[in-house]
């Protein structure tokens, strides 16, 4: 697939671990065990967990599924995400816009003919807009995980953020399966609430031509206790296994550019707007 390029290549910009940034080894990054951050993401988390159920799940479907809130051009959203540091991440404490073009660079680095999964890079978290239109982001932000059945241990804070969700002592909702089939399907698994469920449906709302590779990626990016712990394998099929390396390559770069080295946005917007020009044109509804 030809990447459409806009004048001098906007590569050259911006080098991931270049220059003066703060380097971290991997092993460092998604500390939720200290850290100068460390209250704010264990509370955000907290209040996750404790709310995060069947029932609050469907509500949100209702409330933001049909994508009437506004309308907006991707590029205008991407950038409203000056206004949110995200309270979940242990990693950064810079707007979210940043992060976004942080992941699309590191991706065309990379995979420089496919141009659709640079601009999963650059979307993947435009979601987190509820944010901005008074969702508290604990219903927006952070790892997700799926409701309707048990809350498995390899979720963050497991141990002890979920003692005030119902489901949690619900009989129909905290075994192994809960209300769902073996083998049945991520496609038919209802996730926690967030700006990954929630820019999935966007995207389908609209129409927009990102392949369902990079639908995956969208979708369950923030899922790890499947595509980084191997936790809720008992749900998936065979679709599912077939994109889970999509969904694990798109987080080497989800979450290994995360640096203190700033991109010049402004030299890149021309490149990535005319990869939303021809994936997800136009005014969104959102």
């Amino acid at each position: 697939m030809r990447v459409i390029r806009v004048g001098p290549d906007p590569s050259l910009v911006y080098r991931p671990n270049s220059g003066k940034s703060e380097t971290k080894e991997k092993e460092d990054y998604r500390n939720f065990e200290s850290g100068s951050l460390f209250d704010r993401v264990f509370n955000t988390y907290s209040l996750m967990h404790a709310n995060q159920t069947l029932e609050f799940v469907k509500r949100k479907h209702s409330e933001w599924t049909a994508c009437n809130h506004t309308r907006m051009g991707m590029m205008d959203t991407i950038m409203s995400l000056d206004q949110l540091v995200d309270e979940s991440d242990p990693d950064v404490d810079f707007p979210n816009s940043f992060h976004a073009f942080q992941t699309a660079e590191g991706i065309r680095q990379a995979h420089p003919d496919k141009d659709w999964f640079q601009l999963v890079g650059l979307i993947h978290d435009v979601g987190k807009i509820m944010a901005l239109y008074d969702e508290p982001q604990w219903a927006v932000v952070g790892d997700t995980f799926p409701v309707g059945c048990k809350f498995q241990n390899s979720i963050v804070f497991r141990d002890n953020t979920f003692l005030d969700n119902p489901d949690e002592k619900n009989p129909k909702h905290n075994t192994e399966y809960g209300i769902y089939e073996p083998n049945c399907g991520l496609d038919n698994i209802l996730m926690s609430w967030g700006h990954d469920e929630y820019l999935n449906r966007v995207m389908k709302f609209n129409k927009c031509s990102i392949p369902e590779e990079g639908l995956y990626m969208i979708r369950f990016h923030s899922f790890y206790p499947w595509h980084s712990h191997g936790d809720y394998m008992h749900l998936c099929n065979d679709k599912d296994m077939r994109m889970l390396p999509w969904v694990q390559e798109f987080n080497k770069f989800d979450l290994y550019t995360k640096t203190t080295d700033m991109p010049d946005v402004d030299k890149l917007k021309p490149y990535y707007q005319s990869l939303i020009n021809k994936y997800c044109p136009g005014i969104l509804q959102w």
